[in-house]
């Protein structure tokens, strides 16, 4: 049987006989038991200490020392109860995953013995190698002290292994000298710093409220493939996408997957991935086939940002696991396979305060709702005055391939309002008197069929920042990428519109009868007018795709950053240093030091990238097409001795189609491998030369490459095809 064959086999063997058999969750009972949560620190903490706790993670009051030993101690015996041994500072460096190091609880005697012992002062703080993670210059080599401080606002989790489990609690992680080293840190200070903000808008309001929160719910989507592909095919396991590869006769075309019958197998493992979700307190809602051939969705309802964030690693961590033990692979990259969608992570965000209030909900007449016509405008103006900041915190190698290519947003930042509050703002906007387009019910022409509501305005999957009834929602970061800095630019930039709309209505409203609800309103409103026509150029309600809409945003003077390279070179502009380092959520040092990194981490993915394009083509593509060559000459020299005319036979002409493309395959590999060797003075002029001469070369590459795969027999093919990775589960 030839390679492929078995391939085949083997995948078809794995469908039938490899699905583990997992008993179903108990929803109620199973939630959240792997997770030190506030209903187990209630059962088992002192009244006192739990109210510390309570008040810390609900009020940003620092927990006292002495209770966070009586914490400690109560979460290792938790933890013990549980069958862990070790204990782990989890965080998350800037290599945009997580990282740990191992502790063991256990703690020698002096007569031989041992006990089990976290102590106060180990739960809040451990030291790990901080020279050893992407830092941008913040530490030198010799500089190697960092430490992970304890997070307590985001639960304490086991994770578990066949044989035992460890106890994970979340940390930031800073350098010796206290620069944030991660994405964490700047989070948590975003967090606080719209809070501040938020809360003092609200009082000029007559509101009073104890916390102002930002929610997050990101729907994730990824790919399963079989495993049996995925390690014979060295760019994924290299890079995460395939580097070459022709496309399939059948792909998305007939939109035939996008929400159907999700195949056995990959269900048992979708069942099980939420199984683990569930039991790390994960509320993962919805899950769903996507678009493209072999796409999946999943997405949980809201949570705190910080909880999101942590959660959001946790998830992709779990998919990847899981999948493994299915015979499956996961690619979370963001653009796996050409010419098929590729995968986001769409981030819906909200505000809302410590009683549950969503400051985002417009209500039945959003044209009375101060307190949502404020914050929707803060929202509004942010996104207009920092859209580079919100292009920047979805940028990446792998999305580059992925926005705009008619499956994602397009680089260029908008938000779509939908109808009903498009009209509103351009009343607003126009000083007109406000109303509201009231919601319909829609009526099918069934009489047994029950009326439903009809929304005042339709959604718009084009737009990368689009409004979706009481929130936000981001489409255009990327599937494989951190939920943190995202939230920290749209929590730095709201603070600094809310900051500035309470000065601007301090000094109106001065002078003026501050008591009187109607002058309130009418000041609120002349300066919602100013604010909203300001920034009136962000609002678009069209194709976010079409070539007009490009052809406008240019008119509006809307930034167009296609590429990674060209957002980074706004990142330390002075306008984001201010905007940072005014609400302490970022010094210059930290944000230049991510600029740096961010670069780095560019330059070596596009690196990887073309090695490994280089090697796969030298080592396995061209040796199979001269093989083949080599089989075609042969036949077309016995054709010739036993007298037939092979001049313009089909052995011939397919020949000489092979070494066409034979040729211009290596010469595009040798053009491939000289640009590779090219190396520039500093970080953007490397990052620069592999955007426009490395992927230029890569792309000429695989054009040849698959004009081969389009001739050459399957079985002498050295790769499995699209339609077996995208089609056989």
């Amino acid at each position: 049987m030839n390679t492929r064959l078995h391939n085949l086999t083997a995948a078809t063997k794995q469908r039938a006989n490899h699905i583990p058999k997992i008993k179903p969750p108990d929803l109620e009972e199973h939630f959240a038991e792997n997770t030190f949560s506030i209903d187990e620190m209630r059962k088992r903490l002192p009244r006192e200490v739990f109210q510390g706790m309570v008040n810390c993670i609900t009020k940003n009051s620092p927990i006292a020392t002495q209770d966070a030993e009586i914490v400690a101690l109560t979460m290792k015996e938790w933890a013990l109860e549980h069958g862990a041994t070790h204990f782990v500072h989890w965080f998350q460096p800037l290599t945009g995953g997580t990282a740990g190091k191992h502790d063991s609880f256990i703690d020698p005697t002096n007569v031989g013995k041992a006990i089990t012992s976290l102590r106060g002062k180990h739960l809040i703080q451990g030291e790990p190698d901080a020279s050893s993670f992407p830092n941008g210059g913040l530490r030198a080599t010799h500089q190697a002290r960092g430490y992970t401080i304890w997070d307590p606002s985001s639960p304490s989790f086991l994770v578990e292994n066949d044989n035992g489990c460890y106890l994970a609690i979340p940390t930031c992680f800073v350098s010796w000298t206290g620069e944030a080293l991660d994405h964490k840190t700047p989070l948590l200070r975003s967090i606080d710093a719209l809070d501040r903000q938020a809360r003092r808008v609200l009082r000029m309001l007559g509101q009073t409220v104890d916390r102002v929160l930002t929610t997050v719910g990101a729907e994730q989507e990824y790919f399963l493939i079989d495993e049996e592909y995925y390690y014979r095919r060295p760019d994924l396991s290299n890079s995460g996408r395939t580097l070459l590869g022709a496309p399939p006769p059948k792909g998305q075309q007939l939109d035939d997957h996008y929400f159907g019958e999700i195949p056995s197998r990959i269900l048992a493992c979708m069942l099980e991935i939420e199984k683990e979700l569930y039991r790390l307190g994960i509320p993962v809602k919805t899950r769903h086939n996507e678009v493209a051939p072999s796409q999946y969705e999943l997405a949980p309802v809201f949570e705190t940002s910080g909880i999101a964030s942590d959660h959001q690693q946790l998830t992709m961590i779990t998919i990847k696991s899981i999948a493994r033990k299915h015979g499956l692979v996961a690619l979370l990259h963001e653009k796996p396979f050409a010419e098929v969608n590729g995968s986001g992570k769409h981030i819906n965000w909200s505000i809302s305060t410590d009683a549950g209030d969503n400051l985002l909900d417009p209500g039945d007449t959003p044209h009375e709702n101060l307190v949502f016509l404020v914050f929707c405008t803060a929202v509004i103006q942010a996104v207009y005055q920092h859209q580079d900041l919100l292009r920047i915190s979805v940028s990446s190698a792998g999305n580059d391939h992925r926005l705009g290519a008619n499956e994602a947003p397009p680089a260029i930042i908008s938000i779509f309002l939908g109808a009903q509050l498009y009209d509103l703002y351009q009343n607003l906007i126009k000083g007109n008197e406000l109303t509201t387009v009231k919601d319909t019910d829609l009526f099918l022409g069934v009489s047994m069929l029950p009326l439903v509501p009809k929304h005042a305005g339709d959604r718009n999957r084009t737009s990368p920042f689009a409004f979706t009834g009481n929130k936000f929602e981001f489409r255009a970061a990327g599937s494989n990428q951190s939920l943190a800095f995202p939230n920290v630019v749209l929590n730095a930039a709201v603070a600094e519109s809310l900051r500035n709309f309470a000065n601007k209505l301090r000094d109106s409203l001065r002078g003026k009868e501050k008591n009187d609800p109607e002058v309130l309103k009418k000041t609120v409103l002349e300066l919602l007018s100013k604010i909203a026509k300001d920034s009136e150029s962000i609002l678009f309600e069209g194709d976010n795709y079409s070539d007009k809409w490009h052809q406008e945003a240019e008119k509006r003077g809307l930034l167009n950053l296609r590429t990674t390279v060209d957002a980074l070179q706004y990142l330390d502009s002075d306008k984001n240093t201010s905007l940072f380092s005014t609400f302490n959520i970022l010094t210059s040092a930290e944000l230049k030091a991510r600029k740096e990194i961010a670069l780095e981490q560019y330059e070596i993915a596009i690196d990887i990238e073309g090695k490994t394009l280089e090697n796969i083509v030298r080592t396995q593509v061209i040796p199979a097409s001269f093989e083949y060559l080599n089989e075609l000459t042969q036949i077309a020299v016995q054709s010739k001795e036993i007298g037939l005319d092979v001049t313009a036979s089909p052995t011939i002409h397919t020949a000489q189609s092979v070494n066409v493309h034979l040729k211009e395959l290596v010469n595009a590999v040798d053009e491939l491998t000289k640009q590779l060797k090219i190396h520039k003075k500093d970080l953007m002029s490397n990052a620069k030369h592999r955007r426009d001469h490395v992927i230029a070369a890569m792309v000429r590459v695989r054009q040849a490459t698959d004009k081969l795969e389009g001739i050459i027999p399957h079985d002498k093919w050295p790769l499995p095809s699209y339609s077996e990775m995208l089609f056989v589960h």
